[in-house]
């Protein structure tokens, strides 16, 4: 079993590997500078298990930021029959493209 780890970032959570590449809120990082996450909830090596409650002491998750992008835009549409009310808002989630590093 490969090693991994649940991290909280963004009010999200993820199970990520060493070498995935994922999506996570936007951070205030420069593509190219490595970031250190250290809200751990769970971290495996592979053979042993480490439940944080709520965080596993001494984990960090370092990643490699890839770039910003904007994610998918997601459309609200109220309407009330027969009274002449329609609203549309869509949304744009600003977003970080990351890849693990490393965990320890």
């Amino acid at each position: 079993m490969d090693a991994y780890a649940v991290l909280e970032t963004g009010g999200k959570q993820y199970r990520v590997t060493p070498g995935v590449t994922f999506e996570i809120e936007l951070l205030n990082a420069e593509a190219g500078q490595d970031v250190v996450l250290d809200k751990v909830l769970a971290l495996s090596d592979g053979k042993e298990l480490k439940i944080g409650m709520p965080y596993v002491q001494d984990a960090k998750v370092v990643v490699t930021i890839i770039g910003h992008k904007r994610g998918v835009k997601v459309i609200n549409f109220k309407k009330k029959r027969r009274k002449g009310y329609s609203r549309r808002v869509g949304h744009r989630q600003e977003l970080t493209v990351a890849s693990v590093k490393s965990i320890a």
